[in-house]
């Protein structure tokens, strides 16, 4: 009797066995797919795919060796690079000055509390072409009001080691949980531009009221204007030598876009995506298709080619303009935030740290690719 009660107590404890490992590969895969959204997604269980034209893209695997500058950054967004100096914003609030591979993290001091949504914080910051004499930078950042995420472009200033929100330029743009957008840029003729998001709101996209889903310009009145409309979460820009803008842009379950933007014109969010056309509307020159995510971020020109951030991707992408493909992929970084060039190298950021990474205990990084 006793040993039949044994065995049965040892087939109870094999059943709870069972359910504990049921319950943790289920708690496993919920946690799996919450930490992916706000970024377009692929299908489950589908292999990397070609773009396109079902060409294989060479992967250039860990292509700098010795090209690390800077580690341990803080979910970094911006890369800024004056006089060998790199400013880059971090999204908890702070910028990291890095200089002879030191990095001092100074704080920043802005008017309301950042917003904890999701990739919320500081974003988009850019040096203004007079920093020199000014000191001072273009910012946008989303923040809390109310419980609510709003985003807000402004001037900071720097002071010893500390920056100082100065002047308001936009403000009281609605966000969402995710979508914030949030890229700032100044064009070859010295103007502001700036993307922002839908705030999972497509139909404000193709409200010519709502600055939501746009591409904005600051004009000389320090106003800004709508540049372009019909986007979903902008988050690259970038001009080529001869003055033409492009932008990056996360789709909606793959379907991510690369387009050549032109005043005026209609991008297509939320009625067409992909390769999809409709008259009146513009479809992507280059998009990764309904199979493949790349979750583009920061972009940047570097001799002639086209240089894209890939987060989702985990790569930086190599596009030919001229005939519009994906050459090559840089990998083995993880999460890839922004690109800069300095016209002799190119430099990046990770972005393992965001949240959705696997950061290494150096992580994240900043790196230089040599001539």
């Amino acid at each position: 009797m006793e040993v039949s009660l044994y065995y049965l107590q040892q087939e109870k404890r094999s059943e709870q066995n069972k359910m504990k490992k049921i319950l943790l590969i289920l708690f496993i895969l919920f946690v799996s797919a919450c930490s992916n959204q706000g970024e377009s997604q692929n299908p489950p269980d589908l292999s990397e795919k070609p773009v396109d034209d079902g060409k294989a893209i060479p992967a250039v695997m860990n292509e700098i060796s010795e090209g690390t500058i800077a580690e341990q950054l803080e979910a970094p967004w911006s890369i800024n690079l004056h006089k060998g100096v790199f400013y880059i914003s971090e999204r908890g609030g702070t910028i990291a000055v890095v200089e002879n591979g030191k990095v001092e993290r100074q704080a920043v001091s802005l008017s309301s509390p950042l917003s904890n949504a999701a990739e919320a914080g500081l974003l988009g910051f850019v040096l203004k072409e007079d920093f020199n004499q000014s000191k001072e930078a273009y910012a946008y950042y989303t923040y809390d009001n109310r419980g609510a995420p709003f985003n807000r472009i402004v001037t900071l200033k720097q002071t010893g080691n500390r920056w100082e929100e100065t002047e308001t330029h936009l403000d009281n743009v609605p966000s969402g949980d995710y979508h914030h957008g949030g890229r700032l840029k100044i064009s070859p003729a010295g103007q502001l531009f700036a993307t922002i998001g839908d705030a999972i709101r497509p139909e404000l996209s193709q409200d010519p009221q709502s600055y939501n889903g746009k591409v904005l310009r600051m004009e000389q009145n320090s106003e800004f204007s709508i540049f372009t409309l019909g986007h979903r979460n902008p988050q690259g820009l970038a001009w080529s030598e001869e003055g033409t803008l492009f932008s990056s842009e996360h789709g909606s379950q793959a379907n991510d876009e690369i387009n050549l933007l032109v005043e005026g014109r209609n991008y297509g969010w939320p009625i067409i995506r992909g390769t999809e056309k409709k008259e009146g509307l513009e479809t992507p020159i280059l998009t990764s298709g309904p199979n493949e995510t790349w979750a583009p971020s920061g972009m940047t020109f570097h001799k002639g080619k086209l240089y894209v951030a890939a987060l989702r991707g985990e790569a930086i992408l190599v596009i030919n303009p001229d005939i519009l493909e994906i050459e090559r992929k840089i990998e083995g970084y993880g999460r890839v935030r922004d690109v800069y060039s300095d016209g002799k190298s190119l430099y990046f950021i990770t972005n393992n740290t965001d949240g959705r990474g696997s950061p290494s205990a150096k992580d994240d990084q900043l790196y230089k690719i040599p001539e």
